[in-house]
């Protein structure tokens, strides 16, 4: 593998991990499914199994507990041999809870280890284990933000929030 393919494959792999983050803070479950190969499998530790029944369990359970979620990927490490590679990726979620007074959040530091390979020209996760790093709970008061956000467009947890319309407004040009 020349160092163009290379930087090509850890930029696609790059792009399914941070794919994963859009889907289950939008309640995406097709696009969940997406990331991994039809025999792929999620070990999170409360939940182990196949990433395509992965996507509608994690999809329904934050819609469910949380109002809103926030995943974030950094420090990401890929390591490439051929139509094989493994990557780690550390990871911080945000999610807060349903109906509490005052607010109430997990936060939560984690690392996705992955294993991908590629098939049929596409690179998708074999196998995905979430190491979980550290964990906090928080309480947030209610307070009045430092500048008005009433204007601000707000995220949508469905495929009416705004990446999604930019999207097909792109298409359609």
């Amino acid at each position: 593998m020349n160092a163009i393919e290379l930087l090509l494959a850890k930029q696609e792999i790059y792009e399914i991990l941070i794919t994963y983050c859009r889907g289950v803070d939008r309640l995406d479950e097709d696009l969940v499914r997406w990331i991994y190969h039809p025999d792929g499998t999620d070990d999170r530790g409360y939940w182990r199994g196949m990433g395509s029944d992965f996507a509608p369990f994690v999809v329904n359970r934050l819609r469910e507990a949380n109002s809103c979620t926030t995943h974030s990927v950094t420090n990401v490490l890929i390591e490439v041999d051929g139509d094989i590679a493994t990557s780690e990726a550390q990871i911080q979620a945000t999610l807060v809870r349903r109906e509490t007074d005052p607010v109430v959040v997990d936060i939560m530091g984690a690392r996705y280890v992955d294993r991908f390979s590629k098939r049929d020209g596409r690179w998708k996760i074999d196998e995905r284990t979430v190491v979980l790093d550290w964990h906090k709970v928080e309480t947030w008061p209610v307070a009045d933000a430092p500048i008005a956000v009433d204007r601000f467009v707000h995220g949508v947890r469905d495929q009416t929030d705004p990446v999604y319309i930019m999207k097909t407004h792109r298409t359609l040009r």
